[in-house]
């Protein structure tokens, strides 16, 4: 894709989306489905070199010439490499600054449109791959979470609820290719930034500072919402990374994109007529439509009755079924302007699970240009 083209991306959204929405109100039952350079390798030889180093080195040392444990040696490991990486930059002359992962944010904002993928977009898989690699955490023992990027391990990448991620992973890995010095954790989750500010959504506040860990960091199974559950599940599943009810509803509205597939979680359809554009749809649509038990040979579902195209997941309805979400949906649905500023606090929140605060590069996070903004 041209840079021109990346760059009309964001107002084409809004204008398309625009349009749509006084179509809708002029003429409410007619729908349709919206679809429609980094740094060079010669500055960056000796510092790879030099990673190359210390990611080898690091995990040795700890534990083999130390009479540690093995949970000891991981955590001290993980702080000999953070600390390794830190000195091979500086050795190579080369520490990221803004600038930098602004060009990584730019190259992921030129591959989200892609022609015969979902809607001809990879944004709502990118965004759906921060959230999983950022929701696994759990406050009460700290583990989990975006900062050690373990969803590149069999383990995890093969949990139920991942299915279809290595869609994601797999083009965050040319990505990576041309920006080899930004982690994994940096990456999976400035994708889901990027997607969420190109498909119309509001600005994300991020910044850099995640570590790759080890296969031994893996969570369990089990971390990340069922969706053929009710909002009992909801809720245990959220406290326990620290959200509350508000910020469950807030993050729902990430539904307003993409699609469930009948391969990956068994589940089969969009939430909203327009899967590539951020919006408050979802919330819209969620109180306004009616919904029934879809009849088919899957799993349990809601269909829309107008044109049986549009789906929600039993975890959707129980916001409209729940006395303390449904008046957040009706908020949401009734402003978007105070969706999109929950959204970014809480979808922010999200992707800093887990991140010791000594990590962060920066200690405020930043603002990242759309492809609009260039």
């Amino acid at each position: 894709m041209s840079s021109a083209f990346a760059s009309l991306r964001a107002p084409l959204r809004r204008a398309a989306l625009n349009t749509s929405r006084s179509l809708r109100a002029a003429k409410p039952v007619s729908r349709t489905y919206a679809t429609g350079s980094g740094a060079s390798g010669n500055s960056n030889t000796a510092l790879w070199v030099g990673l190359g180093l210390v990611g080898a080195g690091a995990g040795g040392y700890y534990m083999f010439s130390q009479d540690l444990s093995f949970s000891e040696a991981g955590k001290q490991a993980a702080t000999a490499g953070k600390s390794g990486v830190q000195a091979a930059k500086a050795a190579a002359g080369f520490t990221p600054t803004k600038e930098d992962y602004q060009k990584v944010y730019n190259k992921i904002a030129e591959k989200l449109d892609v022609e015969g993928y979902d809607d001809n977009s990879y944004g709502p898989v990118f965004v759906r791959l921060a959230w999983h690699s950022s929701g696994t955490y759990d406050k009460e023992s700290n583990t989990g979470g975006s900062n050690y990027a373990t969803m590149r391990f069999a383990p995890e990448a093969l949990h139920g609820a991942n299915n279809g991620l290595n869609v994601a992973r797999t083009v965050m890995e040319d990505v990576k290719k041309e920006f080899p010095w930004i982690s994994y954790g940096d990456l999976w989750t400035l994708g889901g930034v990027a997607a969420i500010q190109e498909m119309g959504g509001p600005k994300i506040p991020w910044r850099p500072g995640r570590i790759d860990g080890f296969e031994k960091d893996v969570t369990p199974d089990g971390r990340l919402p069922d969706a053929t559950q009710a909002q009992d599940h909801l809720r245990a599943i959220f406290y326990r990374m620290g959200f509350n009810d508000q910020e469950i509803v807030a993050l729902s509205g990430a539904h307003a994109l993409g699609r469930c597939h009948t391969d990956r979680s068994g589940f089969e359809g969009p939430w909203t007529f327009s899967p590539t554009s951020m919006t408050n749809e979802y919330y819209k649509l969620l109180l306004n439509e009616k919904w029934s038990w879809r009849k088919w040979g899957g799993p349990k579902q809601y269909a829309d009755k107008k044109t049986g195209t549009l789906m929600m997941l039993p975890t959707d309805f129980a916001l409209i079924q729940d006395k303390a979400f449904k008046p957040w949906v009706i908020k949401y649905a009734q402003d978007e302007g105070l969706f999109f500023r929950d959204f970014s606090n809480v979808f922010a929140k999200l992707m800093e699970l887990g991140v010791p605060s000594a990590q962060w590069a920066t200690s405020e996070p930043w603002i990242m240009k759309g492809s609009d903004e260039k």
